[in-house]
């Protein structure tokens, strides 16, 4: 059974952000997601260039990834800067633990 978008941000999900505690795709990291019988493609971000854990949360991904997928499908992370993070990105959950509400628009 090919990859879907739902199967991996599923997977994507049990990747945490340390400092944060939160997993990535609830923090708003995860940028695109592209699924298709040829493989896996992600873009995903960190809250900030100098992030110490980015090469760790993306081995992470790689990791959620390999085992929630069918075996030998071809997984590409790619890790992009634009549009830089902001706390808009994250889930509604995500900036209520964090008691970072939006304001009404």
């Amino acid at each position: 059974m090919p990859a879907t978008e739902d199967t991996v941000r599923d997977a994507l999900r049990m990747v945490m952000d340390p400092e944060a505690g939160m997993n990535i795709v609830d923090l708003g990291l995860v940028y695109g997601i592209e699924a298709s019988g040829a493989g896996v493609r992600v873009e995903m971000t960190m809250t900030s260039a100098a992030c110490p854990m980015a090469d760790m949360i993306v081995d992470d991904a790689y990791k959620a990834l390999e085992g929630a997928l069918p075996a030998d499908t071809p997984i590409d992370i790619e890790l992009v800067w634009d549009p830089p993070w902001t706390p808009e990105l994250m889930s509604g959950l995500a900036r209520e633990q964090f008691g970072w509400l939006l304001p009404p628009r």
